[in-house]
C-alpha cells in the first residue's frame, strides 16, 4: 500500500505547515490535535515563583520553568545534587532568619562569618561607598581657594590639636596634611579646628565646652564610615544660616554656614571664618 500524499494547503504552495504548538491527540497521534497549555494558563506571577523555589529549595529560573511546564524542580535537584545542597543550606539559613534575603544568605555561608557580623560588615562597606559617591557631589572650590590666600598671604594661624593650640604659617598643602613653616608636616586628622591668630585669640575663651569632651577629646576613627559625620551634604541646605557645631575636643560653635566641602565647613562671619573638618565633629543641628 502506498503511503497517503501529502494534504495540500489550502493557501497554495505545498503541504500544510504543521503548528509546534499543537499536539497530536491520543497516545498514536489518534483523535483531535490538543494545544499544549502551561500548567497555570498564564505566565507565574513573582509571588508564585518565590514560593515554589522556596519550598523546593531550588533557584528562582527553576522554580520560573517549572510553573511554565518546562523542567521540574526536583529534576534538577538529581541533576545538581551539589549544587542543591548549597541551595539546602541557604533556605535553612533563612528559615532561621526570616529577613535574610537570598543573596545575603548566600553571602552568610560564603564568608563563613556569623549573620550579625556579616550584616554589619555589609552595612560598613554600604556606608563607605555612601560616603565616597557623597565627597564627589561636594564641590571644594570655596574652602580651597579660602586655604590658598592663607598660604599665599603667609597669615599666622591658631590651629586647634585635640588637647592644645598651636600657632603657625601653613607653607604647603598636600591631600592628607599641612606643611607648617615651624612644626613641619600635620596631619589634616589632629586637626580640630583653623583659624587666622587674631580672629581665634579674640573668640577663643568666649567659647563653651563640653567639660568632659574638654578633658578627654574622642579619638579620630580612621575610615570615614565610622565616624559621626562624614556625610557632608545635609549641611548644603544650611549655607547662610546658623549652625550648632560640637567639636571632639568639646568646643562648641555656634555660627552662619559660610561654606561646605567634600571634607570641611567653614564657618563664621566674612574676614573671621573658622575652618572646621567634618572629623572633628562629634554632632551638628541647624537652628
Amino acid at each position: 500500500m502506498r503511503p497517503a500524499a501529502p494534504r495540500p494547503n489550502p493557501a497554495g504552495g505545498g503541504p500544510a505547515r504543521t503548528d509546534p504548538r499543537v499536539r497530536p491527540g491520543g497516545p498514536r497521534g489518534g483523535g483531535p490535535p490538543r494545544r499544549f497549555v502551561p500548567p497555570l494558563g498564564r505566565p507565574p506571577t513573582p509571588e508564585e515563583i518565590e514560593a515554589l523555589a522556596r519550598k523546593e529549595h531550588v533557584p528562582a529560573r527553576i522554580a520560573k520553568g517549572e510553573l511554565e511546564g518546562k523542567m521540574k524542580a526536583r529534576i534538577w535537584r538529581k541533576l545538581h545534587p551539589e549544587e542543591a545542597r548549597r541551595f539546602d543550606q541557604v533556605y535553612e539559613l533563612m528559615g532561621k532568619h526570616p529577613n535574610l534575603s537570598l543573596a545575603d544568605a548566600f553571602g552568610v555561608i560564603q564568608s563563613g562569618l556569623s549573620v550579625d557580623d556579616f550584616l554589619a560588615r555589609r552595612a560598613r562597606a554600604q556606608k563607605k561607598t555612601q560616603v565616597k559617591e557623597a565627597r564627589k557631589e561636594v564641590p571644594s572650590a570655596a574652602i580651597d581657594e579660602w586655604i590658598e590666600k592663607l598660604v599665599r598671604d603667609k597669615v599666622e594661624l591658631s590651629l586647634v590639636l585635640g588637647e592644645k593650640t598651636i600657632h603657625d604659617v601653613i607653607v604647603k598643602v598636600e591631600p592628607v596634611s599641612f606643611h607648617l613653616e615651624k612644626a613641619g608636616r600635620l596631619e589634616k586628622l589632629q586637626v580640630v579646628a583653623l583659624c587666622p591668630r587674631a580672629v581665634w585669640d579674640g573668640r577663643a575663651p568666649k567659647l563653651p565646652r563640653d567639660e568632659k569632651l574638654a578633658q578627654k577629646p574622642l579619638p579620630i576613627a580612621r575610615q570615614p564610615e565610622k565616624r559621626p559625620v562624614a556625610d557632608p551634604r545635609p549641611f548644603l541646605e544650611h549655607v547662610g544660616k546658623r549652625v550648632q557645631l560640637l567639636l571632639r575636643n568639646g568646643i562648641q560653635l555656634d555660627d552662619k554656614l559660610i561654606a561646605v566641602g567634600p571634607f570641611d565647613l567653614l564657618v563664621g562671619e566674612a574676614g573671621a571664618e573658622t575652618f572646621v573638618p567634618l572629623h572633628a565633629l562629634v554632632r551638628w543641628s541647624a537652628a
